[in-house]
């Protein structure tokens, strides 16, 4: 490797990486399989995949080339050199809008294309559901389709010309009339001209296998075409031109619901001759909620376009009029399409889990018959399932016969694994019988090629061969893929995973436990790697920031998983791999919920950093700002904010103490309140008011000691609404509630004095040992608290995301953790739920700024949505998260990185705010983030209605 690596670097401009993190980046795609190569190389152009190509075979080590890595059937792992397009060869070359022709680099993803070409009306007919981050290179190779395959067709039917390197260095262009084809190509097809001619089922949806029949004379021998689909096996490319189509100006989606799948997929054929852009179909055991979707137990999607919204709304009604439906439902706002499509996009990972939670895979993903004979299939393949003992949930392109499922299959012990080669092996044959491929878009890879002779028979099969020979006589490129394949039970990613428990400190409940099992969430689908968010999403910041696939969530997924493999990470929870692929994630927890799968990688990083320094010392920054609430109650203790400010304020000193603190330079350190809100609380009496419900009013550390401003705010509106606060008791014993100070003589002469915290600071630096602690005593003082009903509404959404998750979480052995969790609700909650007649203040002004990263992964954000609608603020608050994130943003090294996600969302939104907007900064960290990058002083909720009680 090491000679390899050597000759790689003197013949490369581009990157070459042999180490550790870049291979393991790259063992797993989207698919069950896993391969670990020799190295990845980021080619910077044509010269450099030349290059690479003529070392590797000169070392006779196999090459393999990559866009989003989000292929499940395994044709993007490889044990050889990985060609990783995204980094360099990623470029829009141009557009022509006349001859509605682009012209693309195999790294560019599509979501780029479409962008490009929608100024001119136009787009790119395929749109898989991975839009945002699959690439035409890898769409090409998979002859890609997505949901409007029924309008434009599959890639290949978009492909003009395609630049391509063959293994031995031969460039090639490919078109029409055998243009660019390898010496011997035609000479093949001429001797097989009958057998092309009749052994390929005529269908939509037919990716199985090479696509030999495309260069028949009637079809134009079209070598491009031909080529689409190939996966990597025949030629590298470099540089394609393809088709552009016109887009509709509307858009309009009939929703039709139907009894079961069956009845969705026989009347999905019928819906065809109306000309829809899409026909989609889903069950009802896809869907987590019903909610907007019209009454049934299936739904076809049946999009509809035109000139107006008019026409687009007409056609989408004749569909309905046409389709013997149980309810439907048009919908033309782009919103509400967007919505709908949202559940469509998300069902790769969503199906994923089972209802109850169970593991299902792929490996089935996306076979297709013609679509007259879906329904068919359908009740066979329910029944085969059934049969074997295995569940699944079939959904997909109706409108072109082809299904994707995910199905529960135990690919960790050997018998499952058996059970898995004999339902592969039968279920083929029943597609065959129904006149079906066995890939309808995601190509065969390793889970189907192995079973090609049951589609085409042994004798096309060699045939397939003997094609791939002429173009790679080497079997350089991709090999063990489509011809002489690697076995489809083989290569599993599950099978390097240890088979007993991981000793870890969270309870892991929604994986029984189970840490593998948690990180096995990620399938691969790359929904992290998109490079901009949609609405209020989130995930993921670090990504956006860099570019880089191991600041991903699914790049540090895939190191954990290495590191429990421990064959190419060898150190366990002593990797500094995992380290530093974790040291940007800002524990934001989008992808908590933006993931289809919820993958949590904030807690994976508290856990791996608990581990990581076990009985060692820490970063600086983990004791001065995971210690943050000690250092805070200290300084209030002693009464000396005062002269910590004026020291902090001398830029010597406070150069110093961020040095000792691991601190970035570039911060200012926060001013500390003269008063804390706890102060403030007893010195205006300390007791609630008379009124309605009882609330307790949590008094994060946050809140307490450097914005207690928010804490007063939020009593003078919770009691405007009639209700009565108080803060939790600070004795342990028999405290009082309602006071905040239990100074009954009994409580002080049995209990000592405390006070509450939710433990993020030491949950967020994986401080986990310190962080139990501190719950447990928070959950001693609470205990007269938990024996009433009163809520605790907590103001800071980084505080009650962890006593909602993290807390039950940590403390998975403490009953009254999980009662805690559930009593915990945001102002604008408990304004909603304890004072439901009362009429905020009217403020009729517009809002700008951000949801909180963890309001939104975590508690949800409805009811401040209906609150600032009911006060009249209006517009939307961005999405992304601010980039400070807690202690992240203020650690040293991350500056660069924090600001750069504040400019992804948050500081666009309020430079172009309009004249006279709120800025809303429910967080601290989102507060502090706007004033030292933009000066300008973001507010809580609820100061802004504090204020216009007045």
């Amino acid at each position: 490797m090491t000679d390899l690596e050597a000759a790689l670097r003197r013949a490369v401009r581009g990157e070459v990486g042999f180490d550790t993190t870049s291979r393991a980046l790259t063992t797993m795609d989207a698919s069950n399989y896993r391969r670990v190569p020799l190295g990845v190389v980021a080619p910077r152009d044509a010269d450099d995949v030349a290059a690479v190509l003529e070392v590797c075979r000169e070392h006779a080590v196999p090459v393999v080339a990559r866009g989003g890595g989000t292929s499940i059937a395994g044709q993007a792992t490889g044990t050889g050199v990985v060609l990783d397009f995204t980094r360099h060869m990623n470029r829009l070359v141009g557009i022509d809008p006349e001859a509605r022709t682009a012209v693309v680099q195999p790294g560019v993803v599509l979501d780029r294309l479409q962008d490009a070409a929608a100024p001119h009306g136009l787009r790119f007919g395929p749109d898989p559901s991975t839009h945002s981050r699959c690439t035409l290179g890898g769409m090409i190779g998979n002859n890609s389709c997505g949901s409007h395959s029924v309008a434009w067709g599959t890639t290949a039917d978009s492909v003009r010309e395609l630049s391509v390197l063959t293994a031995r260095g031969r460039r090639l262009r490919l078109g029409r009339e055998w243009s660019g084809a390898p010496e011997g190509l035609r000479g093949l097809v001429d001797g097989e001209l009958a057998r092309l001619r009749t052994g390929f089922p005529d269908l939509p949806r037919r990716i199985s296998g090479y696509a030999l029949d495309a260069l028949l004379p009637e079809r134009g021998a079209d070598v491009a075409r031909s080529f689409c689909g190939s996966e990597g096996t025949l030629g590298v490319l470099t540089e394609a031109v393809v088709r552009l189509v016109e887009s509709p100006r509307a858009r309009a989606l009939a929703v039709l619901g139907y009894a079961d799948e069956a009845g969705a997929a026989e009347a999905a054929a019928g819906l065809l001759p109306l000309g829809p852009l899409t026909v989609e179909g889903m069950a009802v055991d896809l869907v987590p909620s019903t909610r907007g979707l019209p009454r049934g137990g299936a739904w076809l999607f049946v999009e509809t376009g035109g000139d107006t919204e008019a026409e687009a709304r007409a056609r989408a009604e004749a569909v309905v009029r046409a389709a013997d439906v149980v309810d439907a439902l048009v919908v033309t706002d782009p919103g509400g399409q967007r919505t709908l499509w949202r559940i469509r996009e998300d069902a790769s990972g969503t199906a994923t889990r089972m209802p109850d939670g169970s593991e299902a895979w792929p490996g089935w993903e996306d076979c297709a018959v013609p679509p007259v004979r879906l329904g068919g299939y359908l009740r066979d393949f329910r029944r085969l399932l059934t049969a074997h003992g295995l569940r699944g949930t079939p959904y997909g392109h109706f409108g072109d016969g082809c299904i994707h499922v995910r199905i529960d299959f135990d690919l960790l012990s050997a018998d499952g694994v058996a059970r898995f080669r004999r339902f592969s092996q039968e279920l083929a044959d029943v597609v065959v019988a129904h006149g079906g491929s066995l890939s309808g878009e995601h190509g065969d890879g390793q889970a189907r090629a192995e079973l090609l002779p049951r589609m085409y028979g042994a004798e096309t099969v060699a045939l397939f061969e003997r094609a791939k020979a002429v173009w790679d006589p080497d079997d350089l490129l991709n090999p063990g893929m489509l011809v002489r394949p690697a076995p489809l039970d083989a290569n599993l990613r599950f099978s390097v995973l240890p088979r007993e428990p991981v000793d870890v400190e969270f309870g892991y409940p929604s994986d029984g436990g189970d840490f593998s099992a948690a990180v096995r969430r990620c399938v691969g689908v790359a929904k992290c790697r998109t490079t901009s968010v949609s609405g209020a999403g989130v995930m993921c910041p670090s990504f956006r920031a860099t570019g880089e696939e191991a600041h991903s969530t699914r790049g540090r997924a895939r190191l954990l998983h290495e590191m429990l493999a421990g064959e190419l990470v060898t150190d366990g929870w002593r990797s500094t791999e995992v380290r530093d692929a974790l040291d940007l994630c800002l524990s934001c927890k989008g992808c908590r919920s933006d993931c289809p799968v919820e993958v949590d990688m904030a807690t994976y990083k508290a856990e791996f950093l608990h581990h990581h320094y076990a009985g060692r010392r820490r970063p600086a920054a983990h004791y001065a700002m995971g210690w943050l609430p000690v250092w805070l109650r200290w300084t209030a203790r002693t009464r000396t904010a005062t002269v910590v400010n004026a020291l902090a304020s001398v830029r010597p000193l406070a150069a110093v103490a961020k040095r000792l603190g691991g601190i970035a330079r570039e911060r200012e350190v926060p001013r500390l309140a003269g008063e804390t809100f706890s102060r403030w609380w007893r010195r205006r009496g300390g007791r609630p008011t008379e009124g309605g419900d009882l609330v307790v009013l949590w008094p994060d550390t946050f809140t307490e000691h450097l914005s207690p401003s928010v804490g007063r705010a939020a009593v003078r509106v919770l009691e405007a609404a009639g209700l009565r606060v108080a803060l939790p008791p600070t004795l342990r014993g028999r405290a009082v509630v309602g006071d905040g100070t239990s100074r009954s003589p009994l409580a002080l002469l049995t209990a000592r004095r405390g006070q509450v915290c939710c433990g993020l600071t030491y949950v967020s630096t994986g401080q986990l040992d310190r962080a139990r602690a501190v719950m447990r005593r928070t959950l001693d003082l609470m205990a007269p608290v938990l024996e009433t009903s009163a809520p605790v509404v907590v103001l800071e959404p980084s505080c009650a995301a962890a006593l909602r998750t993290d807390l039950p979480e940590l403390l998975h052995d403490d009953p009254r953790a999980a009662r805690l969790a559930a009593r915990v609700l945001t102002f604008a909650e408990a304004l909603e739920r304890h004072a439901p007649d009362w009429a905020p203040p009217e403020v009729n002004l517009p809002a700008v700024g951000q949801t909180h990263c963890h309001q939104h992964a975590v508690l949800g954000d409805a009811a401040d949505r209906r609150l600032r609608e009911s006060a009249g603020l209006t517009g939307e608050l961005s999405g992304g998260c601010c980039g400070l994130a807690g202690n992240f943003g203020f650690e040293a090294g991350h500056y660069e990185v924090s600001a750069a996600c504040a400019e992804d969302q948050l500081l666009p939104a309020v430079r172009e705010a309009p004249d006279g907007a709120v800025v809303l900064a429910d967080g601290f960290s989102c507060r502090t983030q706007l004033e030292q990058l933009a000066g300008v002083r973001g507010r809580h909720l609820a100061e802004v209605l504090a204020e216009r009680l007045d």
